[in-house]
């Protein structure tokens, strides 16, 4: 007798749950006693009065959704202002905006990896620049961890187009990648560079204007950034930021965004609303920057083994997929909620908490973050 059509998927759900690897949606509410450290909401800015504001006024103003792309219907003077103003704040000549930073990473790497060309990615990349790498027509070899040399051998091997492509900040433990050493490295051979700056964003650089920016590349002919508004700046939404001539060819041949629609006037209004509050407020970044740091400190001077934050991600090591979630949950009922990073999220099989060291956490809230990771602790 046939099976039925999707049976397989039984047997795949048993292997996670033997292996300890079920993931589950959990609703949140819209208030919650929780300290919360486990999204990314780096500058504490998804519900400050003027990000909520921005919102609600683009809601109001142009409707409940974008209507359609970004090349029918779904473009609006709110959209422009956004490109406008974030391409002056991170120093770029110009930047699109699409529906959300997974869309940013596809648009820039498939738009820029024609037949015939290299990609050099680097082994820790977010899995949106690597299913990039997958969709691009170009070959992708993937190189060592934050290894510039690497990446320069590699891309001597090839020759026509080329780029390299890495994020600032990785997501899972948090270590900045060596931007000016591996721009050296392309520069080498006359090759682009991808950025992806999710994680540095808000964070890094001068007033929160990116690990770029702070490596010397911002306005580089030769770099191309991606970013998402839904970290640091509290929203949804993802851009890309380079020369002019590289947005204008992401216009006509990105598929994520040509064919997507494009970003809800709302995200784009508190998206807005969050990069000129921190415009105006520069000291947020240095103080996320400081939470992490002190966070990681007092987590070590408890014996947790921890990797030393380069921007605002905090990762704790856990003994076992099974302890890694038992200690989340355990975290979860004494009121703090923390990531829980396991295979295949991390692709060196270890499992871990991730903190998001926040810029409106006070010193109190630090120390109690410690305290109740100290005595869950499997």
């Amino acid at each position: 007798m046939a099976s039925a059509p999707f049976d397989w998927i039984d047997e795949r759900a048993r292997a996670r749950e033997r292996a300890g690897l079920v993931r589950r949606l959990r609703p949140r509410p819209a208030e919650t006693t929780l300290l919360d450290l486990a999204g990314n909401d780096y500058l504490g800015l998804t519900r400050h009065p003027e990000v909520t504001a921005g919102a609600a006024a683009a809601a109001h103003r142009w409707g409940g959704g974008a209507t359609g792309s970004r090349l029918v219907t779904g473009s609006t003077e709110l959209h422009a202002d956004l490109e406008r103003e974030l391409a002056a704040f991170c120093g770029f000549e110009a930047a699109l905006v699409l529906s959300s930073g997974y869309a940013a990473n596809l648009a820039a790497v498939t738009a820029l990896a024609p037949y015939g060309s290299l990609i050099v990615s680097d082994a820790g990349n977010h899995a949106s620049l690597i299913d990039g790498c997958r969709l691009a027509r170009g070959a992708t070899q993937v190189v060592p961890h934050a290894d510039p040399e690497a990446a320069r051998k590699a891309l001597g091997t090839h020759e026509g187009p080329a780029i390299a492509v890495t994020d600032s900040v990785f997501s899972v433990d948090g270590d900045a990648a060596p931007l000016a050493e591996l721009a050296a490295a392309c520069r080498t051979f006359g090759v682009g560079l991808v950025v992806d700056d999710a994680h540095g964003l808000g964070v890094l650089g001068d007033g929160g204007r990116g690990a770029p920016h702070a490596a010397g590349l911002a306005g580089a002919p030769d770099t191309v950034v991606t970013v998402t508004l839904s970290k640091s700046l509290g929203s949804q939404g993802g851009a890309v930021l380079g020369p002019a001539r590289v947005i204008d060819h992401l216009v006509n041949t990105a598929r994520t965004f040509i064919f997507d629609t494009g970003l809800a006037p709302a995200a784009a209004g508190a998206a807005l609303a969050a990069l000129r509050l921190l415009r105006r407020e520069p000291e947020r970044a240095a103080r996320a920057r400081a939470v992490a740091r002190r966070l990681h400190e007092l987590l070590v001077g408890q014996g947790f083994s921890a990797v030393r934050p380069d921007a605002a991600v905090v990762s704790v090591r856990a003994p076992s997929p099974e302890a890694a979630v038992r200690w989340a949950a355990d975290c979860r009922a004494a009121g703090l909620a923390v990531g829980c990073f396991r295979p295949p999220s991390v692709s060196d099989g270890v499992s871990r908490l991730r903190l998001t060291a926040r810029a409106d956490l006070s010193d109190a809230q630090v120390a109690e973050v410690v305290g109740v990771i100290s005595r869950t602790a499997p």
